[in-house]
């Protein structure tokens, strides 16, 4: 229940058309629904942090994340669930024909097509390599789903620097930098000494073994000497991402509470 149907909720109780022990009742359970006995959605999850739910995807079996989708589509905005497989998005389809798959960022969503932009701000997606594409579309696609417009910048790593500086006028586009890089990691460091905007780190397990599976780049965006830079978890593209909107969302509050 959202805060307008407890309103309207309340307001029946006021007017005698709903008893106080059936409301209390409903009231019980505000914050959360139950789907089964495996999972409790989180419906008011937007109201509080800006953003919904999104379901978790590996581990899950298919006809569980097919009955939390179908739980949430109830509710206006997108549906999403993040780390799919092919194989487990085409048993979802079977049941859910209007989910739509992103094989790169391993992403299935309930969600209009074209996307609208709904926030203020550019989110610039900037790759190493092509290694660490789905990492990458991770975030780029869950930047979207939320409503974020979203430029990409692959391919442009250290290794080869100049691909990178060719295209600082795009970089300067970007209100946030999410930076993706596995081997030495070294990419966010040098595009946070190029640009004013805030960077966003995500290390990725890509990498020969004394990258020991993402460590090395986790450490090297930890331990960088440019300024500006938040890291997540490695292979963490979605939280990058959720960091990025978070801090445009911020920008936009600000805005509106500044006297003019």
């Amino acid at each position: 229940m959202d805060s307008e149907g407890l309103q309207t909720l309340l307001e029946a109780v006021a007017r005698g058309e709903v008893a106080p022990d059936f409301a209390l009742d409903k009231i019980q359970d505000i914050g959360y629904e139950a789907v089964g006995e495996f999972a409790k959605i989180d419906q008011q999850r937007r109201e509080r942090t800006g953003f919904p739910e999104v379901i978790w995807g590996q581990d899950k079996t298919p006809d569980q994340i097919v009955q939390i989708m179908m739980a949430m589509s109830d509710r206006p905005g997108v549906v999403m669930a993040t780390r799919i497989t092919p194989e487990v998005y085409r048993l979802i389809r079977d049941r859910l024909r209007q989910v739509r798959y992103y094989p790169q960022a391993r992403i299935c969503a309930i969600a209009p097509n074209p996307l609208p932009i709904q926030h203020r701000g550019t989110i610039g997606l900037v790759s190493a390599g092509t290694a660490d594409l789905p990492v990458a579309e991770e975030a780029a696609v869950t930047a979207e789903l939320c409503g974020f417009e979203v430029f990409r910048l692959w391919d442009v790593g250290v290794a080869g620097i100049h691909r990178l500086l060719r295209n600082q006028h795009l970089l300067k586009q970007a209100h946030v930098l999410i930076v993706v890089a596995g081997m030495e990691g070294a990419l966010p460091s040098v595009v946070a000494g190029l640009v004013d905007a805030p960077v966003i780190a995500v290390p990725t397990s890509i990498g020969y073994g004394a990258s020991f599976g993402g460590l090395a780049p986790l450490l090297t965006m930890l331990n960088s000497c440019a300024t500006g830079i938040g890291v997540v978890n490695i292979d963490n593209g979605f939280g990058g991402a959720m960091l990025a909107g978070q801090i445009l969302r911020t920008g936009e509050t600000l805005t509106r509470k500044m006297p003019h």
